[in-house]
């Protein structure tokens, strides 16, 4: 059982003991000491927040927002939604931030609060740590009677999420109507199992097939949209004769497409496609994490544009999107930001712009994917002891490969001419993540073998 506070928020195991689980304890102290750092902002006192479909979640969204209330907030409650969907809320509401009560992937035994900031965007980490400061000293105020806030419930805020979706100019409604496609949908019985085919029927499909689309929360596989959780969806889709298949992770920021066949699209090509189709309309530099694939840097130099790498994480990727005045970015793991709608990862404008693409390009979904070029990803770790000094480590595999193309602005990474690897220490685990990209698996494993034989030395 376990309880991790970092500054992108708090998340753990529900039950157990205080400060060793997410127990209703760490949930109140968490909620206030975030409250108090936002009292501190200039604004009106106003908090939105959402959760996903976890069993846990009424429980923690009650916690949380009576927290706020005792802060003297005015709380925007919006229910079971979405990550993305609360962070358009937040600059709707003109918030002063915004919580997302989800532990995205993991477990269902889990539960995590997420804080945006008043752009509904993740805190930064100078944010974090002085939320953090005020966790630690429980530097708490709580509003006298006459001062307390309120709770607002909001249930329909997901349908002005899928309207200002239906509403971008390259979104193209008339068209996916008109292709007349059967898609398999799969919520991990969360909240995408409400609102992605809430979307798709607003885009004209008429033919949707749901599975795991209960919102219960309690999830029919490993709720992770990776190849090995998905066998059931990838036979169904080839069972009924479906054009292609959808899932997205429990909070619907996480997207993967299967093609006609059954077929993994790849997640890693999921922001690669939706790039194409963006610098066709409109050229940019387009953003992705250190440890994302090669495809993406090819797909741009077709269009005469570049890609940039970001250090590893959401709020990463968001800073040097702005920076570069990128219209299009994300990370490796099927994020799609799309700043037109907003910065955030939104697996809801990455189905409906994939689908434009999709329907525009007259292909099927395989033959989409055989049009961007092929690289294959190894993903290892080596565990650390204690002791272990990570940054000589990293130093010594820098100095190691002295001469070769090399990006050290998270953690190290080598490119080589057919192949890249990238080292770079976990923020949550006492590990060394190791990731790998070759022109084959076959290749992508043994360059990783090779790293992890050498860090071990």
């Amino acid at each position: 059982m376990t309880l991790i506070s970092s500054i992108s928020g708090t998340r753990g195991t529900i039950g157990g003991r205080v400060t060793e689980n997410l127990t209703p304890i760490d949930i109140v102290n968490y909620a206030a000491a975030f409250g108090t750092w936002l009292s501190l902002k200039p604004g009106p006192k106003k908090v939105v927040i959402g959760r996903d479909a976890r069993p846990s979640g009424p429980m923690v969204q009650n916690l949380v927002a009576n927290t706020l209330v005792g802060l003297g907030f005015e709380v925007i409650d919006l229910g079971l939604s979405t990550t993305p969907t609360v962070e358009m809320a937040v600059t709707h509401f003109e918030a002063q931030g915004g919580i997302v009560i989800t532990a995205s992937h993991n477990p269902v035994q889990w539960n995590a609060l997420k804080l945006l900031n008043h752009r509904g965007e993740f805190v930064t980490k100078k944010n974090g740590l002085e939320i953090l400061e005020i966790l630690e000293n429980q530097l708490y105020d709580f509003s006298a009677v006459e001062h307390l806030g309120s709770i607002r419930e909001v249930s329909d805020f997901g349908e002005t999420h899928i309207k200002a979706i239906q509403m971008l100019p390259l979104v193209d409604n008339y068209a996916v109507r008109k292709a007349r496609l059967k898609i398999v949908v799969d919520g991990v019985n969360s909240s995408g199992g409400i609102y992605v085919p809430k979307l798709l029927e607003a885009m004209g499909v008429q033919d949707i097939v749901e599975i795991h689309c209960q919102p219960n929360g309690w999830f029919a596989h490993n709720p992770e949209p990776l190849k090995e959780n998905l066998t059931e969806i990838c036979e169904h889709i080839s069972r009924v004769g479906a054009d292609l298949g959808i899932v997205v992770d429990p909070d619907v920021d996480r997207l993967v497409f299967i093609d006609e066949m059954g077929h993994m699209f790849g997640e890693e090509y999921t922001l690669v496609a939706i790039a194409d189709y963006i610098l066709q309309h409109q050229k940019s530099t387009v953003v992705s994490n250190l440890s994302s694939s090669r495809a993406l840097a090819d797909v741009a130099k077709r269009y005469g544009c570049r890609r940039v790498a970001s250090a590893v994480g959401e709020v990463n990727v968001i800073e040097m999107m702005k920076r570069t005045d990128a219209v299009i970015g994300g990370e490796g793991n099927g994020g799609i930001i799309y700043p037109e709608l907003h910065y955030g990862r939104d697996a809801l404008v990455g189905i409906a712009l994939f689908l434009s693409h999709l329907v525009k390009s007259r292909m099927t979904c395989s033959e989409l994917r055989a049009t961007y070029p092929d690289y294959y990803m190894a993903k290892q770790k080596v565990e650390l002891t204690p002791d272990t000094d990570v940054d000589a480590i990293l130093a010594a595999f820098k100095e190691h490969h002295k001469g070769k193309k090399i990006n050290d602005v998270d953690g190290v990474k080598v490119d080589f001419a057919d192949s890249w690897v990238h080292l770079r220490k976990s923020n949550t685990e006492p590990i060394i993540r190791i990731y790998t990209e070759a022109k084959s698996q076959e290749e992508a494993n043994k360059l990783a073998a090779e790293v992890m034989a050498q860090l071990r030395k």
